[in-house]
């Protein structure tokens, strides 16, 4: 049509399947796509063969321009950024940090999607953290990239309630939906003309969402019941609650807060009517699906059927 504007240019930066939603938003809303950063491709399952990004599959199924640096400090692949010429750069769970020099290229800069309601659950687990937490809701964010972690004006969030069962898979799935929908918003702005505003964030209310350990994961049995069901909800698929019942290092998947047993004491396993109960600070952890090392997930009923666990 005579007097449209030629399509935006974007350049995608993403890895996980958590950037697949925002990446088929861009190609849906028709922008062009000069390039698609993904981190190279890794060693991955038992025979740790390399394996390509969900991002760059997606990509190359689209017959998009992959870039796999290992770096962006590297001033020859900067060149390179700067010759596409780039309307806007989109970042969704790089993994790569990216220099100053690269967010002042685009002339509209460079948006992140950030899985919290900023500032709170700035860094590197936002969705666990705000499980973790008990926060009521979360959400994402579009937020214009600074040099400092987190730290940029937003242009738009988009919330969602933490229901009960909640855990970090279905979470991180909803948002990731939810991510998409907010940077088509962003970018109908754009294509419209429309510049959307970027509202500074309210450094009174930051908080830190500091990256996974293995070891935290441990269940601590001198904690309430509500936080311990809250950490097995926050960290499924990963690093996976975990403690030890009969000599045995279990995964729980899955737990309720139920009444504690008459008597029973924290970290006090109680078998009932095919039921494993364990004792915390106040109520106890009804366990509803845990794993055996190299075994598969089962109920706790499949469990106490296949090994003797006394109770107490």
């Amino acid at each position: 049509m005579k007097g449209q504007n030629p399509p935006l240019r974007v350049l995608f930066a993403g890895t996980p399947e958590f950037a697949l939603p925002p990446l088929r938003a861009l190609l849906d809303e028709g922008c062009n796509i000069v390039a698609v950063l993904t981190q190279p491709d890794r060693p991955a399952g038992r025979g740790k063969q390399l394996r390509a990004s969900p991002v760059k599959q997606l990509a190359l199924q689209n017959n998009l321009e992959v870039l796999q640096p290992e770096s962006l400090k590297d001033a020859q692949w900067q060149e390179i950024i700067l010759g596409l010429q780039p309307d806007l750069m989109v970042v969704v769970a790089y993994g790569l940090m990216i220099p100053g020099r690269l967010l002042t290229i685009p002339r509209f800069g460079c948006w992140n999607i950030h899985a919290s309601l900023l500032p709170r659950w700035r860094g590197a687990a936002p969705i666990q953290r705000a499980i973790e937490a008990g926060d009521a809701q979360t959400g994402v964010c579009i937020m214009q990239m600074e040099v400092t972690l987190d730290t940029g004006p937003v242009y738009q969030c988009l919330t969602t309630p933490i229901g009960p069962h909640d855990t970090a898979a279905s979470l991180h799935d909803r948002l990731a939906d939810l991510g998409a929908r907010a940077l088509r918003n962003c970018i109908q702005m754009l294509n419209s003309g429309e510049l959307p505003q970027a509202v500074a964030q309210d450094q009174e209310h930051v908080v830190y969402a500091h990256k996974l350990s293995k070891p935290e994961a441990e269940l601590d049995w001198n904690q309430p019941a509500e936080v311990l069901e809250r950490r097995v909800r926050a960290f499924n698929p990963w690093p996976v609650a975990w403690c030890e019942i009969g000599g045995q290092r279990l995964r729980i998947w899955d737990a309720e807060v139920v009444a504690s047993p008459p008597g029973c004491k924290p970290g006090q396993p109680f078998i009932e009517r095919h039921s494993l109960v364990i004792g915390a600070a106040d109520k106890a952890l009804k366990i509803l699906e845990l794993q055996r090392p190299g075994g598969q997930r089962v109920t706790a009923e499949q469990f106490l059927n296949a090994h003797q666990l006394k109770a107490g």
